[in-house]
């Protein structure tokens, strides 16, 4: 099974203490300080689309701009847009056309259903309305952008809604979240996160920095998806892989492939790449899994990350990475790179996997990173 292609999605908001997105007053709650409004400026100026859910517009009437002349500039200068594409969605078309939203920055999407791109163009909506049938589904969505719209980073900006469909969905590939000293304490304010069934285990906190009096906190979702599904840790984890096999010592008889063992709750087991610690014949599954206690009750719900698919045969050893991966326990691989000919074959580890009960998940747009340290066996 393939993952289709998407864009990073990056979630961004600011919050008080108690978790609310805003008080219940006539006018917006100021949650961040001046210095992070110009760092939001600078992430907005860093990607290729900005999104916000139709309930932002009509409660805060944004205009979701890059603000700084220079960063405009700079965005120009390296062939692209002045502004990032703006993107929001609704069921129902139904928007105030007059909305700043639509009249500032430069173009403008409304992603929507059939029922809603018949209002919105009955209303003028000033936007490029697109409906993506009957329902609005966010992975559609993303794979709109990132297909037809050419989006490959995606700032999201609110609601609350929308950020806790994301994140429920696993499609969610960061959060930027910056905590306000303030407390609001109204039940009917809004909350950055509503009710609902979000991935298992710990995210991973990457960074904390404090600006003016907030604080910044970047976080990164750990949770393997399962099955079939791919969530946005198993883009994380296989990238990871792809760069544990650039540390490979280089050889001329075998690939340069890298590995991660994963826990269903996010919790990293171990990881290897190929020829890891002078040992000329190692492959990098085997590797992650000789660091491992093979009684650890973890290895049956874990997923194995690969830069290459495990291998199906091999001279070196006896058990090819495929047996290793089964006789672990572990029924879930992720691979970026299905195994050519070059030294074996009819290569099929995805097959024997399969065949003893284990998903096997290619995710799009790995393969090149996984080829990049085995280009000189091309040819």
């Amino acid at each position: 099974m393939t993952g289709n292609p998407r864009p990073h999605v990056l979630l961004s908001a600011a919050v008080s203490l108690d978790g609310y997105l805003d008080d219940t007053g006539p006018e917006r709650l100021l949650l961040s300080s001046p210095a992070d409004f110009d760092r939001v400026d600078e992430v907005r100026a860093s990607v290729d689309a900005i999104l916000v859910g139709a309930g932002t517009i009509r409660a805060d009437n944004p205009r979701l701009l890059v603000n700084s002349a220079e960063r405009r500039a700079a965005r120009v200068a390296a062939g692209e847009a002045e502004y990032p594409l703006k993107v929001t969605v609704s069921g129902s078309g139904e928007l105030d056309p007059a909305a700043r939203f639509w009249h500032t920055g430069g173009e403008k999407v409304l992603l929507t259903t059939d029922d809603g791109a018949r209002r919105a163009r009955g209303l003028g909506i000033a936007a490029d309305v697109v409906s993506l049938g009957t329902v609005l589904d966010w992975q559609a969505a993303l794979e709109y952008l990132h297909d037809r719209r050419g989006v490959r980073r995606l700032m999201v900006e609110g609601g609350g809604t929308v950020h806790s469909q994301l994140l429920q969905q696993e499609l969610a590939d960061e959060l930027q979240l910056v905590l306000a000293p303030l407390l609001v304490g109204d039940p009917a304010a809004p909350r950055l996160f509503g009710p609902g069934a979000y991935q298992g285990g710990r995210l991973r906190l990457i960074e904390t920095r404090r600006i003016e009096d907030v604080v910044l906190m970047r976080y990164l979702p750990t949770a393997p998806g399962a099955g079939e599904r791919v969530a946005a840790a198993d883009r994380h984890w296989l990238g990871l892989a792809c760069e544990l096999a650039e540390l490979c010592p280089p050889s001329d008889t075998a690939f340069s492939v890298g590995a991660v063992v994963v826990a269903a709750d996010g919790s990293e087991l171990a990881r290897g790449f190929s020829r890891e610690g002078g040992d000329p014949v190692v492959h990098a599954e085997e590797a992650a899994l000789a660091k491992i206690d093979p009684d650890d009750p973890r290895l049956a719900g874990a997923t194995v990350y690969s830069s290459l698919e495990p291998c199906a045969r091999r001279a070196s050893r006896p058990a090819p990475c495929a047996r290793l991966i089964l006789d672990a326990g572990v029924r879930r691989v992720v691979t970026a790179w299905r195994e050519p000919d070059t030294f074996v074959a009819g290569a099929d580890g995805s097959g024997v996997l399969a065949a003893h009960g284990a998903v096997v998940v290619v995710p799009a747009g790995y393969e090149e990173r996984a080829k990049a340290p085995n280009r000189h066996l091309e040819g």
